[in-house]
């Protein structure tokens, strides 16, 4: 799921290539290239639709998915009218979910179960959302206080957080006890065409999309989205992480291992072309952000001090998910300067972080 983004757009950017006019509406379907179907399910939140993509999978009797979207009843009213329009009813044989995140992997377990079939995904962000859904009815830990207290959230924030906390399994049916791991690099036969497992990190622990060379498809899950970018953060589990070097490392291996001509089909917005163009334009884009931070921080600031100059706005303590998406945004960028050595980090009497500038000799 995206928050806003850091990253802002330029008007002389390149200009990406959207070759539909339309749409699916939720339940319905259509076709994008052949054996390659387009389904919507609604999301709620400002965000909201999660694309699906179906792949004609003769050889297993059906179709295969990628991506479930999140638990809801509109999500289930939406797979029902699918089932039930498709030619008397559409037979899926393989679930393929891209990341952990629960618009992603919501129904897996729902649609594994209704079908009796296996999920398919990676072992990273498979064992994560089983860590994560383990929190379920458990109490906010004294780590991820810290986490958030250490940010600067307010005493406000810090308790609607330990009233909410443990709330991701809510949106998730109860996950398969097995699946099928794929791993980077991998090909997959799906019906007529071979598809390439390419893992990239940043986002989630280890996001698979899948690219069809023969198709010129791109299946890119989150990982590169045309209208907005990725969000990209650390969380109270591994405080000291980088993932945006990580996010940004993924950009290059994209450019150089997809060829530019595909049509990608992403998790969020409209299919595009100009893949090499958008995977620029979000690095450029980063490095402008975090060249704003940098200057930011010529008095010292807390991760909640921020904002403004990451996301061009203050965000308060009313909206705890925003807020914690923000705070864990703005975390990933202070970690990737502090491991680079260009701020510096001072933790005072209240277990508060201030960062600074290191100065430039």
């Amino acid at each position: 799921m995206n928050p806003p983004t850091a990253s802002r757009e330029r008007p002389d950017a390149p200009k990406l290539v959207y070759p539909f006019e339309r749409v699916p509406e939720p339940g319905t379907s259509f076709e994008v290239a052949p054996g390659v179907v387009w389904m919507r399910m609604p999301l709620p939140m400002a965000l909201d639709h999660i694309n699906i993509w179906g792949i004609r999978d003769d050889d297993h009797d059906g179709w295969a998915i990628v991506d479930t979207g999140m638990r809801t009843d509109e999500t289930l009213a939406a797979w029902h009218q699918i089932f039930a329009t498709a030619g008397g009813g559409k037979h899926l044989s393989r679930v393929f979910v891209t990341h952990m995140h629960p618009d992603h992997v919501g129904m897996a377990g729902w649609l594994t179960r209704k079908f009796d079939i296996r999920l398919w995904m990676t072992r990273l962000d498979y064992l994560h959302c089983r860590v994560l859904l383990a929190d379920t009815g458990r109490e906010a830990p004294a780590d991820a206080l810290s986490f958030y207290r250490r940010a600067g959230w307010s005493g406000a924030a810090l308790e609607t957080y330990r009233a909410r906390f443990g709330n991701f399994g809510k949106r998730i049916h109860a996950m398969p006890d097995s699946y099928r791991r794929i791993v980077d690099g991998e090909r997959l036969r799906i019906g007529a065409h071979d598809w390439r497992v390419v893992v990239g990190t940043g986002h989630s622990p280890e996001h698979a999309c899948l690219h069809c060379p023969e198709l010129k498809l791109l299946i890119s899950g989150d990982q590169v989205l045309p209208r907005i970018s990725s969000n990209v953060s650390v969380h109270p589990t591994e405080p000291d992480a980088n993932p945006m070097a990580d996010w940004l490392a993924s950009l290059d291996k994209l450019k150089a291992q997809v060829p530019d001509d595909v049509l990608v089909l992403p998790a969020h917005n409209e299919p595009f072309r100009g893949l090499h163009a958008r995977l620029d334009k979000l690095a450029a884009g980063q490095q402008r952000t975090l060249a704003r931070l940098l200057d930011s921080l010529a008095e010292p600031r807390r991760t909640v001090d921020v904002f403004t100059a990451l996301f061009g706005r203050a965000i308060g303590d009313s909206d705890n998910f925003t807020l914690n998406l923000a705070t864990g945004e703005s975390q990933a960028c202070l970690n990737y300067l502090l491991q680079r050595g260009e701020v510096s980090c001072d933790i005072d009497a209240d277990g508060v972080a201030w960062y600074r500038r290191t100065a430039v000799s």
